[in-house]
């Protein structure tokens, strides 16, 4: 249990929203750059991670509290793992419906449109994780799909954290490689 806020009222300025707000900007100013780096390695724009990270921070600041977490990284990473999954669903809907400037007639790909593309780059991520190494795919699932951090990754594989993320980052690359030749 934190003890430094002892004696005091859970209302004073030591929690709250300011200890949130606090919780975010450590978060921020520890990892920005690694979240930035590891959204541009997913989208592959350097516009979008920005834009996806700043979402995720929003993310953040929506929720009360971040103490509950066992590990607020972890947590940063697994929202921003979602998003950017997110944010490629929506580019391959917006790819694959062709836009005429000319028709007034402009619709969105419906749900279950959508969620029949999810389930598609599911199955070829699922399919690219077999095509790698295991020791690849075990570092991305855990990782990526889990949201263990690289450190604890290395203990349970017995692996130095840059070769877990050397693991990681090829894997991210084969995988949205394979879904980028699936998209028409």
């Amino acid at each position: 249990m934190d003890n430094s806020n002892e004696g005091g009222n859970a209302n004073d300025g030591k929690a709250g929203p300011g200890r949130h707000h606090e919780q975010i900007r450590a978060l921020y100013e520890e990892h920005h750059r690694a979240l930035v780096a590891f959204l541009h390695s997913r989208l592959s724009s350097s516009a979008d991670a920005q834009e996806v990270a700043q979402e995720v921070y929003v993310r953040l600041l929506a929720l009360d509290d971040l103490s509950h977490l066992d590990s607020p990284k972890a947590f940063l990473f697994r929202i921003a793992a979602n998003l950017s999954l997110d944010h490629l669903r929506k580019r391959a809907v917006r790819a694959a419906a062709p836009v005429d400037p000319d028709d007034n007639d402009w619709h969105v790909t419906s749900v279950p449109e959508q969620h029949a593309s999810a389930v598609q780059q599911w199955k070829v991520v699922q399919q690219a994780l077999r095509e790698l190494p295991a020791k690849t795919s075990r570092a991305f699932v855990m990782h990526v799909i889990e949201g263990r951090d690289f450190s604890v990754i290395a203990q349970s594989m017995k692996l130095s954290e840059r070769m877990v993320r050397y693991h990681v980052g090829n894997a991210m690359a084969h995988c949205r490689e394979r879904i980028e030749a699936e998209v028409p």
